[in-house]
């Protein structure tokens, strides 16, 4: 059969530039508007028992060029289950090696997290007895932001995920918490949801999602450049969230990210904002250190450098939450490799993975809840 490759689905993102019996030259698209690139999704058919070559010939102008060495792509052939497979960076290119059982094999950069599961999502946890779901607003591509909001305790929490689209494994990390969060049998849970209101966006970009975009909306926007000034012309997300966000207050706040270049998990904090008071500052460095103490799949030795006093970037959420509303805020960072600490060398840092850490983190704010 003659070898077929396609990313005309939810999310998904390749140019085909030449196929060769089974060896392929590929490119990677460009985020609408925008010049951001990493992120793919495409799937190969028609090699079932052949050994195939995929060549992404454009890695040496992504946006993280530094995310390629040691990275292995993800491969499916199910759509469930995602493993690692033969990849290295060979003149300056990717060069991806499988071999598929069958006639259809999907491909990305990270497992997928598609917008129509995240419908499903939303729509299963909006039917659990004590929650609620919101339309915040409308994307540009005229998508809807959803909310979901539970429990009834005094405290603010807000937990929003995927800023950046192609970071799937942070929607991963969403569902585990979502199902936690709602698991009446769970007693961290009841704890959290006595002491505070937990506000949930699962996908800050639907558009960039769907799109099959690395980092930015509709408009070719990186959404965690906009918390200073959201405007409904380039960032509607941000500003409808923001805008939710003044009605609640916010007491602790967790973004959640994928990073392309460190093979680790690491929180970020607000180090460097104008407002800094030593006692917000202390609760957000004994949760990170009581996470790692917690679960051998995070670690605080890795992570980005610090900003120096008053030099933060009010433009990123992290940081604009914690100077507006003295919030303990921070990112949470989970790897497209692999928790190098912790490997596993069959699936990498994965989905199930991404869910139990959220299990963790949760399980660490209620540990302290009292004192936020």
């Amino acid at each position: 059969m003659t070898l077929s490759i396609t990313s005309a689905f939810d999310g998904g993102n390749i140019r085909v530039r030449a196929i060769d019996g089974d060896r392929a030259e590929l490119d990677i698209v460009t985020d609408h508007k925008s010049d951001f690139y990493q992120w793919f999704h495409f799937r190969v058919a028609g090699a079932a028992g052949r050994p195939v070559e995929l060549r992404i010939t454009n890695i040496k102008g992504s946006a993280y060029p530094l995310g390629w060495p040691g990275y292995r792509a993800r491969v499916s052939e199910d759509r469930q289950q995602w493993r690692l497979t033969e990849t290295h960076v060979e003149d300056d290119q990717l060069v991806i090696r499988a071999t598929p059982r069958s006639n259809a094999l999907w491909v990305a950069y990270f497992a997928p997290y598609s917008m129509e599961r995240h419908h499903d999502l939303v729509a299963r946890m909006a039917g659990r007895p004590g929650v609620s779901q919101s339309e915040l607003t409308r994307t540009l591509d005229g998508q809807p932001l959803d909310c979901l909001t539970m429990g009834t305790g005094a405290r603010s929490v807000w937990l929003y995920a995927r800023q950046h689209p192609g970071e799937t494994m942070a929607e991963w990390w969403m569902e585990g918490a979502l199902e936690k969060l709602t698991d009446p049998d769970d007693a961290t849970a009841r704890l959290l949801r006595e002491k505070a209101t937990i506000h949930v966006v699962p996908n800050m970009n639907p558009d960039g999602s769907r799109r099959g975009h690395l980092r930015t909306n509709a408009a070719g926007v990186n959404l965690n450049r906009e918390w200073h000034e959201p405007s409904a012309e380039r960032s509607p997300e941000v500003l409808a969230v923001r805008n939710r966000m003044d009605e609640t207050g916010v007491d602790f706040a967790m973004d959640v990210h994928g990073d392309e270049a460190i093979a680790a998990n690491f929180l970020a904090g607000f180090e460097g904002i104008p407002a800094w008071k030593d006692e917000q500052g202390a609760l957000y460095y004994r949760f990170r250190d009581t996470l790692a103490a917690r679960t051998p799949d995070f670690q605080v030795e890795k992570g980005y450098a610090v900003s120096d006093s008053g030099k933060a970037n009010l433009s990123m959420s992290t940081n604009q939450l914690a100077e507006r509303y003295g919030a303990v805020a921070m990112t949470l960072e989970m790897p497209f490799k692999d928790h190098d600490d912790n490997p596993d060398a069959e699936h990498g840092w994965s989905p199930e993975r991404s869910k139990a850490l959220a299990h963790a983190c949760l399980d660490n704010l209620a540990a302290m809840i009292d004192a936020i």
